[in-house]
């Protein structure tokens, strides 16, 4: 049923992995300048941690810390021990850069593997790549978690709508990765192509994120395509898709607690808020060994929803 046995800890396991890592991430952190002088002035340091109610004693990061750091100021190893970095576009200011060490590179790919396994995939899975790759995470960060699920993966990349249905057609794909608005173009193409989706492609699993869309907008994507689309959350700061996915239930989003420590808070006033209570999501990277961050502000905003799915 799991990709991974982390993915089904109970709470109290849970928890003692995150105190172990978050003091770990802390004892990283401190290699970096910026996080070096922040908590040096605080006085912080992994013993600060005694249980994960000890985050709050931590600062936040936002945005505005990584594009003040741009480009090396976060990192906490030589840059010759980095094999990737992605990018924000850096359309409102300064770009946003976050590198990855190779052991970054696998962690991140079983991440994303751990989702494609919660929506069904599987080893002997054909998986279109069907979104744009380059410094934007989720072409790269899909593909590599493709492959690390064992799924037979075509580069498709964005575009060229002709060309992806010979390749969904001739190689019997199984499931896609698309951006929503993309999907809803291609549903018009294939319409104009003849093509009826449910009775002449093989498809059954469709990956849809990178843009915001409504649910009727993803129920409308599974009627014309005939498949079922699920929803993922990522961002660049947390390596990119891989933070969050839904499973086969469709019932909300799974939150991957042993990679990402999660609160929300109130934005106005930075309180944690209780389960069910909507805010603004924080998040804190648990197992990057080049680039951590602490308590990133994500400016978005989500809720907790407990217990069993």
């Amino acid at each position: 049923m799991f990709f991974d046995p982390a993915e089904s800890l109970p709470r109290a396991e849970l928890r003692l992995l995150q105190v172990a890592r978050l003091k770990q991430t802390i004892q990283t952190a401190l290699a970096s300048p910026f996080y070096a002088e922040r908590y040096g002035k605080l006085g912080i340091t992994p013993d600060s941690i005694r249980s994960v109610d000890d985050v709050r004693r931590l600062p936040f990061t936002t945005k505005d810390d990584l594009r003040s750091q741009y480009p090396y100021g976060m990192l906490c190893r030589p840059v010759d021990d980095f094999v990737r970095l992605h990018a924000s576009s850096g359309t409102t200011g300064t770009p946003t850069a976050v590198f990855y060490t190779q052991k970054d590179i696998d962690t991140w790919s079983a991440l994303v593997a751990r989702c494609m396994f919660a929506t069904g995939m599987r080893r002997g899975d054909v998986f279109q790549n069907m979104s744009g790759y380059g410094l934007f995470t989720g072409g790269l960060g899909m593909h590599y978690g493709s492959e690390r699920l064992g799924a037979l993966t075509i580069p498709a990349a964005a575009g060229n709508s002709k060309r992806q249905i010979k390749l969904l057609r001739d190689f019997k794909v199984t499931s896609v990765h698309i951006i929503p608005s993309y999907a809803l173009h291609f549903a018009n193409v294939l319409a104009d192509e003849g093509i009826d989706p449910k009775r002449d492609l093989h498809w059954r699993i469709a990956l849809v994120g990178a843009e915001p869309h409504t649910e009727e907008a993803r129920r409308r994507i599974e009627e014309l395509l005939g498949l079922q689309a699920f929803n993922s959350y990522g961002l660049t700061e947390m390596n990119g898709p891989g933070v969050a996915f839904e499973c086969t239930e469709q019932s909300g989003m799974h939150i991957w607690e042993d990679a990402y420590f999660v609160e929300v808070i109130d934005p106005a006033t930075g309180e944690q808020l209780p389960d069910g209570e909507t805010g603004e999501l924080v998040l804190t990277t648990l197992t990057r060994e080049g680039m951590p961050i602490i308590r990133y502000r994500t400016r978005d905003l989500t809720r907790i929803i407990p217990g069993d799915c």
